[in-house]
């Protein structure tokens, strides 16, 4: 009787833990940012300079791709964009998508201070939603994503946010 009744008492208080475990790994696989639960190039609509629509099926096909959300206002962004502009021969061989939540006019004129048209791999766009800002978990800017070929994530540029980071991240 003793043994039965140890075993019971065993079993009700681990069926609880059992279950409360899964809900638990339930839940933190939830509170993960979006893009590391679904680790591809996201579809969102953009907009071009131009108000014309663009999305990632335009990117070059087999280029890694170095996605920079952005802020037109922030000073790192700025810092960041003359310096990718200024070693643009080390990108050669990779698409870079520069992807800011604000308003097309606000972004036309960044794009127009840093002349990226004269850059073919940099492509900049407006997602003036804010949803990839939900996507990606951002809180500041800027932040830096690598895609491989396959468009798969590969990395997430937090520390040292520099071009030599970035490039050794490719």
């Amino acid at each position: 009787m003793r043994t039965v009744l140890f075993l019971a008492l065993w079993i009700a208080c681990c069926i609880p833990n059992t279950g409360h475990a899964q809900v638990k790994n339930q839940q933190n696989n939830s509170q993960l940012p979006v893009y590391q639960q679904f680790p591809t190039l996201p579809p969102f609509q953009l907009y071009l300079e131009d108000g014309s629509v663009y999305n990632k099926q335009l990117l070059h096909n087999n280029k890694p791709t170095v996605l920079i959300i952005f802020s037109v206002e922030c000073d790192h962004c700025k810092i960041l964009t003359e310096d990718i502009t200024k070693k643009i021969e080390k990108f050669k061989n990779v698409n870079i998508l520069m992807i800011t939540p604000f308003r097309v006019d606000r972004m036309k004129e960044y794009y127009n201070e840093y002349k990226i048209g004269s850059y073919p791999n940099i492509t900049m766009v407006s997602e003036p939603t804010r949803q990839i800002m939900y996507f990606y978990g951002l809180r500041e800017f800027p932040g830096v994503y690598i895609y491989d070929k396959k468009r798969q994530l590969k990395h997430e540029v937090t520390a040292a946010l520099n071009v030599e980071n970035i490039l050794s991240s490719l």
